[in-house]
């Protein structure tokens, strides 16, 4: 739980933190672009400091009585001194300038010793220090962002968290305390119906006691999924669905329901029986709940090459939403009671098993659901 809750509270972050970059594209695509202007003034403003130095160089020069001129080197800048018809007087090389991805200027000199009438520099410029600048700070920003959505979010699911852990903690002494008295009631009115002549009183309470029962067995499941190791054994289907269906006997009968059975012998499964368990009773349970009186429930088990099919059919209104029916708390007919948790359980155990769920319910045909096992 602790783990889900941190992947969950991740996930989260970088949802937001994505939305946040999304919203700042547009603002960062305009800052990229005036930090590569920027980046470029300043490579022009360089060009043009050294052509002064140059510039001052020669000057100096045409007024002196010097016979050599000493040309102003930078490894940085290519330089070449042109004449009135451009030709080339004097050129630097600079193998760091040769790119395709440099700036130049061109300069007007006035009359000097050196017959040159212009001056052409050249500088190697790389924008992967604005892109890196901009990396940088975006990451910065990104990971300042994530962190704060992170614990903000995890600040505020922690009362939800500890309040989750409370209620799971309710609910477990809420189950182990029930069970006990669920049972004793049970015992003692079977033991009243041994005694006494059949009344439908009694009938009743005995059947509310075995509906409460499915219900407390789907909460005590729900509540122990996450927790507990459902191991898989091998279970007698045969056996295991004749004990439900004498059980489930006293529940159609207020409604004059009779049961089709067509169960195969010796058919056994490689599952776990708690699993197994829900999806029976969950599906013998609903069958009985929404079939209409005096009708038939058919339920088959038979065996094939490859996979073992366990189906229960039964007449009632359609289910309209058959993809919804499966969630939880989803219900077809509210005025039937119960939480609507039964099939969403049913899905679950299937999902968890590799059981294949279909599902066929029309007006005239009726509902059936069936499940495929694959061995």
């Amino acid at each position: 739980m602790i783990e889900k809750s941190k992947n969950f509270i991740l996930k989260i972050s970088i949802f937001y933190t994505g939305i946040f970059f999304i919203f700042i594209a547009i603002p960062t695509y305009f800052y990229t672009n005036l930090e590569l202007e920027n980046y470029k003034n300043t490579q022009n403003r360089l060009l043009i400091e050294h052509a002064q130095i140059i510039q001052r160089a020669i000057y100096d020069f045409s007024n002196s009585k010097s016979d050599t001129f000493i040309f102003p080197k930078s490894f940085k800048f290519e330089a070449t001194l042109l004449t009135k018809d451009k030709k080339v007087i004097y050129q630097t090389r600079n193998l760091n300038v040769n790119s395709n991805l440099k700036m130049s200027i061109e300069v007007e000199l006035s009359n000097n010793r050196l017959n040159s009438k212009y001056l052409q520099l050249s500088k190697k410029i790389s924008f992967d220090e604005v892109y890196f600048k901009i990396l940088i700070l975006s990451l910065g920003i990104g990971l300042f962002i994530f962190i704060s959505i992170y614990f903000v979010i995890k600040a505020s699911v922690e009362p939800y968290k500890k309040a989750n852990e409370y209620l799971d903690a309710f609910f477990n002494d809420a189950m182990h305390e029930l069970k006990t008295p669920l049972g004793i009631i049970q015992l003692n009115l079977e033991i009243l119906e041994n005694k006494q002549k059949k009344a439908k009183e009694l009938e009743r309470s005995i059947n509310a006691t075995k509906n409460l029962f499915l219900v407390y067995e789907d909460i005590e499941y729900l509540i122990k999924q996450k927790r507990v190791q459902y191991n898989k054994e091998d279970i007698d289907f045969t056996n295991i669905l004749k004990q439900r269906l004498d059980q489930f006997e006293s529940l159609a009968s207020p409604k004059s329901i009779k049961f089709n059975v067509n169960i195969e012998e010796n058919i056994n499964l490689i599952i776990n029986r708690t699993h197994i368990l829900r999806i029976i009773d969950n599906t013998l349970s609903n069958a009985i709940k929404y079939s209409f009186k005096e009708t038939i429930i058919t339920i088959n088990l038979i065996k094939k090459e490859n996979h073992i099919i366990f189906s229960v059919h039964n007449y009632s209104n359609p289910i309209k939403n058959k993809k919804n029916i499966f969630m939880r708390y989803e219900k077809e007919n509210h005025i039937k009671g119960g939480f609507g948790i039964g099939l969403n359980i049913i899905k679950n155990i299937c999902q968890e098993n590799n059981i294949n769920i279909f599902l066929d319910s029309t007006e005239k045909d009726g509902t059936t659901f069936k499940y495929i096992f694959f061995k």
